[in-house]
């Protein structure tokens, strides 16, 4: 194992450059899902090598359930500063359930609050739920099948072009499943601190793919440019109506975004050398966490198999 159990703790940081590089550079639609894959992979990384340290550090614990092997010095020896790594790791892997408990319970909560909301209205036919609410907000909410909510405030905020583009936008979240992408990003940045840049770039990469998904449906890129102004507008006005699922973004940049040409969505070759070569570093400090994760999994496993007693 060596030094090699400790490497996928800090090879998040790889990631970083490619965060803010695929928002500006990179569709959308291919910046989401590849900075949810290489958050989510370094993260599982991470999380792996942590449950590693813990049990070394558990094995030092007296009265522990662990076979009395596998606190030999033979198995110790396998961790570099195992005495006191051994039993951080305790404590931060204990601290990394509990955040992750945390937001799968605040995401769960959110969505049934939401449904609550919607078994008072008449069942409607269509997939588009209209809330009798003077807060003006509008939402994605997930499910079988999944439902676009809007305030009447929020509609009587806008235009009916910019309607149709809100409830597009809206129902692009639901149609790619964004809120898969968010929570597993969300999940990361919990178990590494590291990965928070890319929690914030996946939350903007997805409103930005919804954006470009009601443009290219309403077929009026300057009509989605308004909706999402004027929606994040008068929601700014009522913070507090604004549901927890509903992930904003920095509007000025999607606006001005909305207001340039189609992006494109080729994903090779780069578009410059700056994001070659954050592609390259994201890509060699993913494929070293995962091997490196791999390979201290592989040692201790053989190690704690040949302490234990028959």
């Amino acid at each position: 194992m060596g030094v090699f159990v400790y490497l996928p703790l800090v090879l998040p940081l790889t990631a970083l450059p490619i965060a803010r590089l695929a928002e500006q550079h990179l569709h959308p639609r291919s910046a989401t899902r590849l900075l949810a894959a290489v958050g989510t992979t370094l993260a599982l990384c991470s999380t792996v090598c942590l449950a590693l340290l813990m049990v070394v550090g558990t094995a030092q614990l007296p009265g522990n359930p662990l076979p009395d092997g596998w606190s030999d010095p033979e198995v110790r020896a396998a961790v570099p500063y195992e005495e006191k790594a051994g039993i951080v790791a305790i404590g931060v892997l204990a601290a990394v359930v509990v955040a992750c408990g945390a937001a799968v319970h605040h995401h769960v909560r959110q969505r049934v609050r939401a449904a609550r909301a919607l078994r008072s209205l008449p069942e409607q036919p269509s997939a588009l739920a209209v809330l009798p609410d003077p807060e003006p907000y509008a939402y994605a909410l997930p499910g079988s099948p999944g439902r676009v909510v809007v305030s009447t405030a929020m509609m009587e905020c806008l235009t009916a072009r910019e309607r149709r583009a809100l409830v597009a936008h809206e129902r692009a979240h639901l149609t790619a499943r964004h809120h898969r992408c968010l929570l597993a990003t969300q999940l990361a940045a919990r178990a590494n601190p590291f990965l928070l840049p890319l929690r914030t770039a996946v939350a903007y990469s997805t409103e930005r793919w919804a954006d470009e998904a009601a443009a290219q449906e309403t077929g009026d890129r300057r009509a989605v440019a308004g909706a999402v102004g004027k929606a994040a507008l008068f929601a700014h006005r009522s913070p507090d109506a604004l549901p927890a699922l509903a992930a904003v973004g920095p509007i000025p940049r999607r606006v001005a975004a909305l207001l340039d040409p189609v992006p494109p969505t080729r994903l090779w070759p780069p578009s410059s050398a700056h994001v070659a070569l954050a592609g390259l570093v994201a890509t060699a400090g993913t494929t070293v966490s995962a091997l490196s994760s791999l390979n201290a999994t592989v040692t201790l496993v053989r190690i704690l198999h040949a302490a234990t007693p028959l």
